[in-house]
């Protein structure tokens, strides 16, 4: 190991940060998880928090439940108020990443309303600044809860083609999720998963339990469940390499899933 860090930083010193030889002696580090008990979930802001306490109290009940025996981060969507804010701030021609600030405070009021329920059971909220306390509260209460959108703020890339952020919550949460090296990435939606055709609008879609990114691209399925960057994401990451979303309005999914059962639609990376 000596060797390799004393190669690494040779080549640190004379190279350009996007040197071939310097990424692959930087890429000869082992791999290091932060938080390798610990699972990230995502609850889908227009899934099921906007249907209210129908569907957000018997979720948080089951949360209450499962953390005993599991160490949970627990992020929040923006849903259908950020997606009125998208609508009105691109009227007014306003740059992505003006959005995604306005995306990222609909996140981050859900995550307040999710955190003062849990409250009483000493599981707060933490700000992105307070990600760096994140072991503290798993290792005192086994759970957290933070917004899912990402801080990027002005610093967004845009997209090609719209100005609507295109890194979102569901790229937030898995973000965190790889960058923390946890064992899973659960996205708690209102559907029992992927399907062909939006299950919603036709009769004819089939629910698929496994899939590829790849396959998911071929398909033409890439954004119909979680946003497009999110599936780039997952096939670039190193420790996270599947994702699996499953229905949140279905009492014991969430137990299922975290017990490592396969409940819903699980998307690989390769």
């Amino acid at each position: 190991m000596a060797n390799t860090t004393s190669e690494l930083e040779t080549l640190l010193m004379q190279r350009s940060l996007t040197d071939p030889e310097l990424l692959a002696a930087a890429e000869k580090a082992a791999d290091y998880r932060i938080l390798p008990e610990a699972t990230v979930i995502k609850i889908g802001g227009q899934s099921v928090i906007d249907r209210g306490r129908s569907a957000v109290y018997p979720l948080v009940e089951e949360i209450v439940a499962v953390r005993k025996a599991h160490k949970l981060l627990i992020g929040t969507g923006a849903g259908t108020r950020a997606r009125h804010l998208y609508s009105i701030a691109a009227g007014l021609n306003l740059p992505a990443g003006v959005l995604s600030q306005l995306g990222a405070s609909v996140a981050s009021q859900n995550a307040e309303m999710i955190g003062q329920l849990l409250a009483k059971h000493g599981i707060s909220t933490v700000s992105n600044a307070g990600l760096s306390a994140v072991p503290l509260y798993l290792a005192e209460v086994n759970a957290v809860v933070f917004s899912g959108m990402p801080p990027y703020g002005l610093w967004v890339r845009p997209a090609a083609d719209t100005v609507i952020p295109p890194y979102r919550t569901d790229a937030g949460c898995f973000l965190v999720a790889e960058q923390f090296g946890t064992k899973a990435m659960i996205f708690v939606k209102d559907e029992n998963g992927l399907y062909t055709e939006n299950p919603k609008t036709s009769k004819n879609a089939t629910f698929i339990p496994k899939i590829s990114v790849d396959e998911m691209k071929a398909k033409g399925l890439h954004d119909s469940i979680l946003e497009f960057p999110m599936l780039d994401l997952l096939k670039s990451a190193k420790h996270v390499r599947e994702v699996q979303v499953i229905n949140g309005l279905v009492a014991g999914n969430l137990t299922r899933a975290l017990a490592g059962e396969h409940v819903g639609t699980i998307i690989t990376a390769s």
